[in-house]
This record gives structure tokens, sequence and C-alpha cells, in this order.
């Protein structure tokens, strides 16, 4: 068993990047392999929170003063109170500053993509990198064995690599489990969609790693360009970057008939990866990189490490950038890790933005119960869009657009059961468009926001999100 001692070999502060690395790897490896005791864990949680603390106090300007006057020694994983908040708007304000060192001890820079505000600058570090791709390394591991046995299938990456981590991480992940991968992202102007699926038929890719909305947009485009999903090689969709609710992933089933949808991992430019995902759909949290807290995100009342709230975290590696109760603007969900889970850490479930919370009828609705509510038992959905207006009377009306993909189901029996389903949640009008095309803007995705891309609200002046997204819709045309 791996021991306490074992994991605190050398004081944590003062560790050499090869010291670190190696302890870290200890405690690593036992924890996925279930040999890391529970006093170990938390030894190795109380010396990275105490070390990760004089980091910050020591070496980046806005925390000096952010936590002036704090006993960080005295701060302990169970009491973050003494510690205040971290705020997107104290890392917009503040950029280079948050900073643990100068840009340049970094190896690479990364920036937020600015589509809703400033890019704030993300580099990575050679700590950052290594344990952050660690727990993506042992996920997929495990998840792409379950589909393929011994043997390592093509991995298609389409995401965006310029100032974002989406590329080289994933590279670095194919590449350490020895699996050939091609970056094939159909919205970059060098591939488009056309391309993308004739490389995907060519290379026998049976994996896609993309966000969710993606996997429709690759059907609708598919069937343009006269391919034959159920012919298609992909087995498996990997997803991250925007809620992906079971119904979403059930709903994608019927429309790729040889594939399945299971999580890559939640995670941000700023926090990294915070959880990674396994083959019965769940997100684990990354237990060894971070301290977890739930806070009403209304009030900021602390509400404990489990249930329902708005996710708060503490980064436990002395990186570039460790941010230190960021308050991440996530709805999450966190409950303990099942008997026999395919992977260790308590589990995530994101129910979407604080800011995406959506009032209608009698309801306030998180963007996953919307979507749950939507898709529940839909076949063949390509697409769908929520537009929410008000009627004559001053009532909110729901009108549903969906493009479903003929043959898979009754549309008029769909139609009925998802209005229905909506009347019952929000107490309001609700009906549904079949639709054979959608507005362009619902294959944005995770671009800007899930609900700048899924819900168009007449009911009041689009916000910067909502402008955002229509202003870049027509680059994620299907038809390129």
């Amino acid at each position: 068993m791996t021991t306490a001692l074992q994991v605190l070999r050398a004081p944590a502060r003062g560790r050499d990047l090869d010291d670190f690395l190696a302890v870290y790897r200890n405690v690593s490896r036992g924890f996925y392999d279930g040999t890391l005791t529970d006093a170990a864990l938390a030894d190795w949680r109380q010396d990275q929170l105490t070390t990760v603390l004089h980091h910050v106090t020591e070496r980046s300007p806005f925390y000096r003063c952010h936590l002036a006057g704090v006993d960080i020694d005295a701060v302990t994983p169970d009491d973050l109170s003494a510690l205040p908040f971290t705020t997107k708007d104290d890392l917009r304000r503040e950029m280079y500053d948050v900073l643990s060192g100068r840009v340049g001890e970094a190896s690479i820079y990364y920036e937020t993509n600015g589509t809703t505000g400033a890019s704030t600058p993300c580099p990575r570090g050679p700590r950052d990198i290594a344990t952050s791709n660690a727990a993506v390394e042992e996920a997929w591991r495990r998840l792409l064995r379950s589909h393929f046995g011994d043997r390592m299938p093509v991995v298609g990456l389409m995401g965006p690599s310029e100032l974002y981590a989406f590329g080289d991480v994933f590279s670095a992940v194919t590449a350490s489990l020895d699996a050939c991968h091609v970056k094939i992202w159909p919205e970059s102007p060098r591939v488009g969609f056309k391309k993308a699926l004739r490389l995907i038929e060519e290379l026998n890719v049976e994996v896609v790693v993309c966000a969710p909305a993606l996997c429709l947009s690759l059907a609708k485009a598919a069937l343009h360009y006269g391919y034959d999903l159920a012919r298609s090689p992909v087995k498996l969709f990997l997803v991250l970057g925007e809620i992906c609710t079971p119904q979403f992933a059930a709903n994608v089933s019927t429309v790729w008939p040889q594939a399945v949808v299971r999580p890559a991992l939640y995670g941000s430019q700023e926090t990294l990866c915070i959880a990674t995902g396994a083959d019965d759909g769940r997100l684990h949290l990354s237990a060894p990189n971070y301290l977890t807290e739930l806070i009403d995100p209304d009030t900021g009342a602390v509400l404990g490490d489990s249930g329902e709230g708005e996710l708060v975290l503490t980064m436990l590696v002395d990186g570039i950038k460790p941010l230190i109760r960021y308050r991440t603007g996530d709805l999450v969900r966190l409950t303990p890790a099942p008997a026999g889970a395919p992977l260790p850490g308590p589990v995530v479930e994101v129910v979407g933005r604080v800011a995406d919370r959506i009032a209608v009828g009698r309801a306030r609705l998180h963007p996953g119960q919307l979507e749950a509510a939507v898709l529940d038992q839909v076949r063949g959905c390509l697409g769908y869009q929520v537009v929410i207006d008000h009627t004559s009377d001053g009532d909110d009306e729901i009108t549903v657009r969906m493009d479903l993909l003929p043959g898979v189901a009754d549309p008029d029996a769909t139609a009925d059961a998802v209005a229905e389903r909506l009347r019952a949640l929000t107490g309001a009008r609700a009906r549904v468009v079949i639709e054979t095309e959608l507005d362009p803007v619902t294959h944005t995705g995770s671009f800007v926001s899930w609900k700048a891309a899924r819900v168009l609200d007449l009911r009041s002046t689009p916000d910067s999100a909502a402008v955002t997204a229509q202003r870049v819709a027509h680059r994620y045309a299907i038809t390129t």
C-alpha cells in the first residue's frame, strides 16, 4: 500500500521538477490503481495546498495582495473559508499579474477564446501539463481498452489548436497511448466538413474527439455529401466543451447507429482537466489535483463538497497559474463514486453555466433540464433550437425547432411528446416545429456558450454571448 510517508518523502516546497514529478506519479499511480490510502491522499492535499499558497503569495502579484493577512499555514483542505474567492472578473482585470512567474517560464502559452470578454492568459508549465495530462491518459487508456481491446484506433481530433490547449493535450495523450491521431477540425478553413468526412472514411477513423454539437453537425454534413451514417467507421465520440446530457448522447447513437457518446473530460483553459470520462458516461474528479467546494451561485454561501451548486476550485499543483477558490461559474452535482466505478474520484455531473439558467413559465431551468426535456427518448434529431417569446397576453411561449432524420421516428408523435414535456415542466405554452434547416447558430456549440447556440430568447435584448454567436455562425456552415 502507498503510505503517507512514501508520498511525503520530501518537503513539498523546494522540490525541483524531477522530484515533484516522481512524487506526483507515485500519488497518481496509487490513486488510479486503488492502493493510495485515504490518509496518504489527505497528506498530499494538505501538503500541496500549503505549497501552492506559499507559491502564489511569493510569485503572483495578484495573490500577494489578494491573500494579504491570511495565515496560509493554518488553512486546511477541510476549511478554506479564510481565503477569498477568485472570480473571472479578477482574471480579466489582473491578467498577467495572476501568474505565478513570468510567461517565459511556461512551456506553452494559451488564452481563453475571448468571445464574451477579454481573453485571459493561460500559460502552462511542465508541472501543469504533466499532472493534467496524466488524468486524461489514464482515463483514455481504460476507456479505449473497453471498446477496442489491445489495439489502438485512429483518433480524429476535431477542435482548435491555435492559442488553445485542445490539440496539444490530445496529441500528447494519443502519443503516450501509441494511438495514431489526425487533426481534422471541420471548422478550420484548412479542412472543412467535406475533407474531414473523406479522411474519416479513408483513414478508418473510429474515435472522434469533439464538442457535443459537432456530433450532429458532422452527421448533417455527412448526409449532405451522400454518406451512409450506418456504414461510418466512427464507433466512439469523446465529447467536451459543453454540457452533454444522457438524453443528448442517446439521441446521437440513433443518428450514428454504430457509435456511442462518452465524455472526454471536463475542464477549461484556465482550470485544465478537472474531471475525466469513464465508459459508464460519468465524469470523475482528478482528486490529486483539486480541492472542490460547492456554493450557492446567488449568495456565495458554502454548501459543502457534495450535492449541487456552483463549483469552486482550488488547484493543488504549484505551476504557472494555480487558482485559489476560483468560482468556475459552472453548476455541478458532486456525488461519491459508486462501488465498482471504472474510475476513482467523486462523480462530477455538469448541469450548465450559472449564467445560462433560464426563467420560463413558472420554472427556472438549468441548461441540462431544458435539454433533457427536449431530447428525452427522441430519436434521429440532427439539431434543435428553443425559441422563447411572449404571447399577445404576456405569457411565455416556447417553440422548439427540430431537424429530424427522415424515417427514424414519427415526427408528429415526437413533436407532441416534446411539447407535452415542456408544458409539464414550465407551465408555459409549448409547440414543436419540424424543420430541415435550422438557424446556423445551433452549430456554434461550445465556441460561445450552450445557451447562445441552443436558446433564442426573444423576450429581451440579446446579450453579448448571443450577439457573438450570431456573428460567427457563418463559420460553421456544413457545406464547406
